[in-house]
């Protein structure tokens, strides 16, 4: 029989997982060698950092000299003095190097059975500077005042001696708080630590204030009460290991004494302890350190802003005069509670979601714990929220940690409980990993450790007691942990407020307390819903019926709603829902890919809360929706090229002998592709220059194909075609700069071709072939620009020769002599936008080729015409602008609009055209930059130049898809503003600041404009 390896009955360092190199020596260092050393040497293993925890009972052995003797003794015979102080040693390099300091604090750790409570922590602090209390003077209300401590000890000696005692509360707690990481001792849970660290803040604070009053009166009585108000977690009692303790102080008097020693308050406890913020005080840093109550009633009741009285939801009195903060609590809490009568409350809370999410930087937000996506903050928020909401008439919520407020909302019936019980859980969790990422240094952060870096996951893992998997791999195990609990976070976030509306409603679990009729309502107009009424109406329509498709709805609206809530106008996105679903009954396809296509589920919310335009285009062309998904190369809206889209609509068009059939078939397809670029428009997936030209594409692809299908008819009815018919696209449509609202301005070009038989056109041949291509066009006009439940297609000739009064239809060669003997400067100038667009290509290039000579002529502009262009411009700036338009804001017309910009151009392409060929074209962008690389104009200008007229396409575009037809004036400040700036693409903290963006972009392109025209009025 073969005998195999028999193991030491002493484990070796390898065995415990000990990889320093000198991990032998510090074992016999200790002595800790033989078979009586081996229970501590394995619960050394488990330390969550054993090399740590080795070194650091080394140094303690040095620290203590003789007396480790008993320390040494004590850890073999102790489980639980051997769990405390390996799990301390192992998991904090801070507390370990003050456990050396301060060697005989194993005793406290060994025998203190609980943390510290709140009065004996204060004792203790205060002990440490020597403080006592200071007798009232003769006379003196001494109940009113409360009790003042005045500190014995001052100055740097102080300093010390708090942040000793303060570090020996804090080691005796971590003690107990990580024993359960090496040995069978009971986790104390998260309440309980977070407790007992604010207790010992409170007490820290009440010493150093002691130690204030001292340093400021100067033996002296204290002539002022001045109570500490804690806020954020020291307020609820769940403070971090390391973190910033937030305060408002409150005085009376609140005078220069007052301040001073608020001021040394603050001083001494951020060098003592940990940093002490007043920065949620009223109007923050620039206000005032100290206030009266009064002082602090006025500010909230005229100026507080919503994230204020949710900060005050944490507010308690910590230390100093306790009169002083209850009486100060008790009546600023009352306005908390109407804080959603505001009415902006919801645009700021939109606004604080925001501003958290923007704090995170990019590389970070998959590793932040407090702010990212499924983070801490992502419950807080909730619940704070929830509690605003629904506290007003149920003081049971009047509650300041954010586990117990949670129980109280699922008490109530205002989250479900499962919900309640998965978030407290993965907040819980979250929380631990905050806790020892900080006492591994003793420095405040909130961010994991990068991916790769597997050593310190695997501290933190064991530091967080998280198990290994099948695998025996802890890190991988702390992965999908963290994984799994923010994705939970994140899910119940978004639904947390919308399930139990849904379960209201739909009645999904006969087991769960659901809100009432006016609960539903109120959180409805919290969460942005203007008629709560209506859209819980909206919801019950949708969940009726207990069909297997009201189950599916009733599964996705809590999700679907979240998204709708983030949008401007989630009243109309609801309604637009319900009217999609309802169009959609019978297509199966619809709900499951909501369902199982995330994605496509937030695009869809996203584009029905915030356009008009959109919402009308999918209820008659929903196949679109199909195009919200990705695919393998990104998003499907954008993966389409509008040239292959303008050529099979005239395709489908050409199927159609009938006129009016094949327009119906062309703008049916117009309409699919208008509701594809506006949704990749307003979901951010293309560029305005994209945009312009998509919709420019279709747009001529339509004229085609309604010029083909009205002349094929003409022909099969009346025989060959005795001209043929070109479409010279102008202004934006020539430029290919389309917006939504855009009409089509044109001209018709007519070319007669000779009677059968015939060498020429004769001028019969001639005036027939006028009067056919004339029938031709205003049927076509009539055709396009019929009603329908598209946006309306008009086709604009007034730029033709001779206004309104003048033929529609010319041959080329009237037009050439028309421009070359009467043509006005503006005229010509309006031809620098000339371009084909639809019917007889080559005429449209012979018509082309005829007017360039006209456009940049050689020598450039006449002063003439200039001064002709400068007067025109300055009764455009006078006349044009509509009644009642603000010239600021006016996006077509306005000051630095697009009007602007493009004359700008306009006039620097006829001045130089003639010597710079690339400023031959018809696109203002297009121009611009060759004006800019030609050196005509500066960069920064030609710059401003061309952000004004982004902006400015970008914001009328916007108009569009907001209100659901033309418009050109941006809207007043308000909801309105707000909708168009999203719209727009904005996503600042304040919609106002869009307006103010968009009127320091035109200020800027208006100066440009006004030094091309000289900077002068026209004469």
């Amino acid at each position: 029989m073969t005998v195999g390896p028999v193991r030491a009955a002493v484990p070796g360092p390898g065995r415990l997982g000990l990889i320093d190199a000198d991990a032998a020596a510090g074992l016999a260092e200790l002595g800790w060698t033989g078979e009586s050393h081996v229970a501590s040497l394995w619960a050394l293993s488990r330390a969550p950092d054993p090399d740590l925890a080795l070194r650091t009972l080394v140094r303690l052995r040095e620290a203590l000299g003789p007396d480790w003797d008993g320390l040494d003794a004590r850890l073999h015979q102790d489980a639980r003095l051997r769990a405390r102080l390996l799990a301390l040693a192992g998991a904090s390099t801070g507390l370990g190097d003050h456990l050396v300091a301060r060697p005989h604090l194993w005793h406290r750790i060994g025998d203190q059975d609980r943390p510290t409570a709140a009065a004996q922590a204060t004792e203790t602090m205060l002990a440490a500077v020597d403080a006592y209390r200071e007798e009232p003077e003769a006379g003196a209300e001494a109940d009113a005042a409360g009790p003042v401590w005045r500190a014995g000890i001052t100055g740097p000696e102080a300093i010390d001696a708090l942040r000793t005692a303060y570090r020996d509360e804090l080691a005796v707690l971590a003690a107990a708080d990580l024993a359960a990481t090496v040995d069978n001792e009971p986790e104390l849970p998260l309440a309980t630590v977070g407790a007992a660290l604010s207790d010992l803040a409170d007490a820290a604070l009440s010493a150093a204030l002691a130690v204030a009053i001292a340093q400021v009166c100067h033996g002296a009585p204290c002539p002022v009460r001045l109570a500490v108000i804690a806020m954020g977690k020291c307020g609820a009692r769940e403070l971090n290991y390391v973190s910033d303790v937030d305060v408002v102080l409150v005085a009376a008097p609140a005078d220069e004494t007052a301040a001073r020693i608020a001021g040394e308050l603050m001083r001494i406890g951020s060098a003592a302890f940990f940093e002490v913020d007043a920065g949620l005080r009223p109007e923050g840093r620039r206000g005032a350190l100290v206030r009266t109550v009064d002082s602090h009633l006025t500010y909230y009741r005229r100026w507080a802003k919503t994230w204020e009285f949710q900060a005050l939801l944490k507010a308690r009195p910590m230390c100093g005069d306790m009169t002083l903060g209850h009486d100060y609590l008790d009546r600023i809490s009352p306005m908390v509670w109407t804080a959603t009568e505001r009415e902006d409350f919801v645009a700021e809370v939109r606004t604080m979601r925001r501003r958290v999410e923007q704090q995170v930087p990019a590389d970070l937000r998959s590793r932040e714990l407090k702010l990212g996506r499924g983070s801490l903050r992502d419950v807080e928020f909730a619940v704070q929220l929830l509690q605003l909401v629904h506290g007003r008439t149920d003081p049971e919520l009047h509650v300041t940690d954010t586990l117990g407020a949670l129980a109280a909302l699922s008490a109530g019936g205002y989250v479900g409980r499962g919900d309640a019980a998965e978030l407290a859980e993965s907040y819980e969790f979250l929380r631990v990993l905050e806790h020892r990422l900080q006492l591994q240094r003793l420095q405040r952060t909130h961010t994991l450790p990068a991916d790769d870096d597997t050593e310190a996951l695997r501290w933190l893992a064991r530091a967080a007691r998280v198990r290994p998997g099948a695998d025996g791999d802890v890190v991988a195990a702390l992965r999908r942990k963290i994984r799994r609990h923010s994705t939970r976070i994140r899910r119940l976030h978004e639904e947390l407020f919308y399930r139990p509306l849904l379960e209201s409603v739909a009645g999904l679990d006969a087991d769960t307390v659901r809100l009432g009729p006016v609960a539903a309502k109120r959180r409805l107009a919290a969460l942005g819903y203007r008629s709560p009424g209506t859209a819980l109406g909206h919801l019950q329509a949708l969940t009726a019926g207990g069909t297997r498709k009201g189950r599916i709805q009733a599964l996705l609206l809590p999700t679907l709603m979240v998204w709708l809530g983030e949008t401007p106008d989630p009243d109309g996105g609801l309604l637009a829902y319900r009217r999609l679903s309802e169009e959609m009954t019978d297509r199966v396809w619809f709900l499951r890919t909501l369902r199982d296509e995330g994605v496509v589920a937030k695009r869809l919310m996203t584009v029905l809360g915030s356009s008009a335009l959109v919402t009308g285009l999918l209820l008659t062309s929903p196949a679109v929706i199909r195009l919200f998904a990705d695919d393998t190369v990104g998003p499907k809206l954008t993966a389409i090229d509008p040239a292959d889209v303008a050529g099979g609509l005239r395709r489908s068009a050409a199927r159609h002998p009938d006129p009016e059939r094949a327009v119906a078939a062309a703008r049916s397809l117009r309409r699919r592709e208008l509701a594809r670029i506006a949704a990749a428009d307003l979901l951010g997936m293309a560029e305005v220059t994209a945009v312009c030209a998509g919709l420019t594409h279709i747009w001529c692809a339509v004229l085609d194909a309604a010029v083909a299908a009205v002349i094929r008819a003409k022909v099969a009815a009346e025989g060959p075609a005795p001209a043929r018919l070109a479409v010279i696209g102008m202004g934006r449509l020539g430029g290919g700069e389309l917006g939504y609202g855009s009409d089509a301005d044109v001209l018709f070009v007519c070319d007669p071709v000779p009677a059968p038989g015939a060498a020429e056109v004769d001028a019969d041949r001639e005036e027939v072939a006028l009067r056919w291509c004339a029938e031709v066009a205003e049927q076509v006009r009539t055709l396009l620009g019929r009603p329908s439940t598209d946006p309306p297609l008009e086709v604009d000739i007034d730029l033709r020769p001779e206004g309104r009064t003048g033929p529609m239809v010319r041959t080329c060669e009237s037009y050439l002599a028309y421009y070359r003997a009467w043509a006005e400067p503006w005229e010509i100038q309006a031809l620098l936008r000339a371009a084909p667009v639809a019917g007889d290509p080559d005429l449209g290039e012979r018509f082309i080729a005829g007017i360039d000579p006209l456009r940049y002529r050689p020598g450039g502009l006449a002063q003439k015409d200039e001064r002709e262009i400068l007067r025109v411009k300055a009764r455009v700036d006078a006349e044009r602008l509509p009644r009642g338009a603000d010239p600021a804001t006016h996006t077509k017309l306005g000051r630095g609009g697009l009007a602007d910009v493009e004359w700008a151009v306009q006039l620097l392409t006829l001045r130089h055209a003639h010597d710079h060929p690339g400023l031959r074209t018809a696109s203002t962008l297009v121009a611009l930059a060759e004006i800019e690389t030609a050196g005509l104009l500066g960069a920064d200008d030609a710059a401003r130049l061309r952000e004004a007229w982004l902006l400015a396409t970008r914001a009328r575009n916007a108009i569009v898809l907001v209100r659901g037809r033309a418009a050109d004036q941006l809207p007043e400040p308000g909801e309105q503003l707000g909708a168009v700036a999203y719209a727009a693409g904005w996503r600042g903290d304040d919609d106002g600041a869009f307006l103010d963006h968009y009127l320091k972009v035109t200020r800027r392109a208006r100066t440009v404009v006004e030094q091309i025209f000289g900077g002068r009025p026209a004469e």
